[in-house]
């Protein structure tokens, strides 16, 4: 076999290895060793494969009896998502948006990248009469304008397509119409309120935006 390779070229020992999905790279001595050791292991017996194989099916049987428990453990506490009631227009709104968002810069702050603490904040329009990116430098970031406002349809709705409105207490959340709108709970309210109200929307059937993992 060694020598039906050496006749072959360096090419097609590379198309048989990768035939077999052995590596390709190293000189062609290196190739016709590899190929001969791969047809050597294909020439040996199988009788530990298949002994193997029995270990394998013993293995298999031992542990279909506790599939179902497996799977009770993954599924408990999963709870899907609801989802707004829109019409076609809203929907089409929605995909206009979210294609119009891929499309505009990231509005950055005058001299962003010289100091963090201006990094963190958000925009503020440039001044200064010698301000490079006021003057539209094409190597300062982009300026605010009118032309990057996104379709006036989809405008103030959350991207799952709710209208977002701030809950503080469980009494804010009866005023919410669960098809159309979604609750937000606002950052100052305590663990112990956040619990019941997650509680009382989940009995409404009303999606919080900003649900805690450990509430």
């Amino acid at each position: 076999m060694a020598e039906e390779y050496e006749k072959m070229t360096v090419a097609e020992l590379k198309e048989l290895l990768k035939e077999q999905g052995l590596p390709v790279s190293g000189k062609k001595a290196d190739l016709i060793e590899r190929l001969v050791g791969a047809t050597q292991e294909d020439d040996a017996p199988t009788e530990e494969v298949e002994a193997s194989s029995d270990a394998d099916e013993d293995e298999d049987d031992f542990f279909e009896d506790d599939d179902d428990d497996w799977d009770d453990d993954e599924d408990e506490g999963h709870v899907a998502k609801q989802k707004p009631v829109l019409d076609e227009a809203t929907q089409e709104a929605l995909a206009l948006r979210a294609a119009q968002k891929k499309k505009t810069p990231s509005f950055r702050r005058t001299e962003w990248f010289r100091y963090k603490r201006l990094s963190r904040s958000g925009w503020r329009a440039p001044h200064g009469m010698d301000n490079k990116q006021r003057r539209n430098y094409k190597y300062r970031g982009s300026l605010v304008r009118v032309g990057h406002g996104k379709v006036a349809a989809a405008r103030g709705l959350h991207p799952s397509g709710f209208q977002e409105v701030m809950v503080h207490n469980l009494n804010d959340l009866e005023t919410i119409d669960p098809e159309t709108q979604a609750a937000r709970v606002g950052r100052t309210v305590g663990g112990r309120k956040r619990e019941n109200i997650h509680a009382r929307a989940d009995e409404l059937g009303i999606r919080i935006l900003n649900r805690r993992r450990n509430v």
